[in-house]
């Protein structure tokens, strides 16, 4: 049976932090993997595990790099360590979930965190559009290929990060990779956080009868390098800073950011449930159309269409080679 799309009333809300979710939560044991948890909302997200006593596996593009912006977590009461992973390489998705297979360990919580942003055109060499191939398909590649270390252990939650972004575009069928219409950054980035948001619907309903439960996160606005890709001028004109820097107070602190993550990964009163989008350590209601909030809050009918989910699926797998086993 599938989980409506609608609140249900966590007692938790828009300011929570992550801190303040994981609270009096037991990890000790348990494994969870970040991608990206070495910067912003996923470093966020791995202190917050960690201080419960998870044990933190941190796949980076850059592994050095990772590793030292985490030395900080040392102290930490669970363990992070650091893998290498490029999820805009196909070989190195594979490489990556390889070994962790013949490691022999279980997943509890998966967290598909890293993404890139309004990034210029750029073609990997599939020549696959960078943000859907880096955002969704290097994620729905290695979580498939992780997924009997997911069932393994009674099954796991597994997070993929989306956000309003999801409201800017549904999937482009008819040009996914943008060979044949002009690039537009925002449009592909859309794209790219719809399907975050359709691969947690049908993950879910596949991962059903092994207990595998999966649920998109709209974790907020925040400052973190996720903005990289995007000129000073620019982030002034969409009034998510002032000319002198400052950020406009609507946006949350990466520690707020990473909440909504960590609940979804977490929440004692989310068991049994998934499937769904959520925002503000809550299931979100749909969007209400025409609305003064439509743009920023609830999530569209086009990011949780159960056929648009499968037909998603279909084509990933198509395009990475790489089925449910």
């Amino acid at each position: 049976m599938s989980t409506p799309q609608a609140s249900i009333n966590s007692g938790l809300d828009k300011n929570s932090t992550a801190g303040e979710v994981i609270a009096g939560i037991d990890l000790k044991g348990k494994l969870a993997i970040v991608t990206g948890g070495y910067s912003g909302l996923g470093l966020e997200t791995a202190r917050a595990l960690a201080s419960a006593g998870a044990s933190v596996l941190v796949p980076a593009r850059r592994p050095e790099h990772a590793r030292a912006e985490l030395a900080a977590l040392a102290d930490l009461s669970g363990s992070i360590e650091v893998d290498a992973l490029d999820l805009g390489d196909l070989a190195s998705v594979n490489a990556f979930a390889q070994r962790f297979i013949d490691s022999g360990r279980s997943i509890d919580i998966l967290i598909n965190n890293a993404a890139i942003m309004a990034c210029p055109e750029t073609r990997l060499a599939q020549d696959w559009e960078a943000q859907f191939a880096t955002n969704h398909l290097g994620h729905f590649a290695m979580t498939l290929l992780l997924y009997p270390a997911l069932a393994a252990n009674g099954g796991a939650r597994v997070v993929s990060l989306s956000s309003t972004g999801h409201k800017l575009s549904p999937i482009r069928w008819d040009d996914v990779m943008f060979t044949r219409d002009e690039y537009n950054k925002w449009i592909a980035y859309g794209q790219a956080k719809t399907a975050n948001s359709l691969f947690a619907v049908e993950l879910d309903a596949r991962g059903l009868a092994d207990n595998v439960r999966a649920f998109a996160v709209h974790p907020g606005g925040i400052m973190t390098p996720l903005q990289r890709h995007l000129p000073k001028e620019e982030m002034i004109a969409m009034g998510w800073i002032d000319e002198a820097g400052t950020v406009n107070a609507i946006f949350k602190s990466p520690e707020q950011g990473a909440a909504t993550t960590v609940w979804a990964a977490t929440a004692p009163n989310l068991e049994g449930l998934g499937g769904v989008y959520c925002e503000d350590c809550d299931i979100a209601d749909s969007t209400l159309p025409g609305s003064d909030t439509a743009r920023f809050k609830g999530v569209d009918a086009h990011a949780v269409d159960a056929e648009e989910a499968r037909k998603l699926w279909a084509l990933s797998e198509l395009l990475t080679g790489v089925t449910a086993s």
